[in-house]
């Protein structure tokens, strides 16, 4: 994965964090015919993905909630050590 497919996607998973959406929506916002930046089905291929029950509306997974942690971890120590 290349550094903008991996900002892409965690921009992508931070948009879904903010509240579920529709499916039609994400695909509106996300779709791309660009083999090279298949940042939706990636996700869902990483099980980054996940359905909110009774609604069907596109939610992060419970990986898909660590992902963002764990970026935003690294993120934070990598800010820190260039001080």
């Amino acid at each position: 994965m290349t550094a903008t497919t991996t900002a892409l996607r965690r921009q992508m998973l931070e948009w879904i964090a903010v509240r579920p959406r529709d499916y039609a929506e994400l695909m509106e916002a996300w779709r791309t015919s660009c083999p090279r930046l298949s940042i939706w089905e990636d996700a869902c291929l990483d099980g980054l993905i996940d359905h909110e029950p009774g609604t069907g509306k596109v939610i992060l997974s419970d990986a898909g909630k660590i992902f963002l942690s764990t970026k935003e971890l690294a993120a934070t120590k990598s800010t820190q050590g260039a001080r």
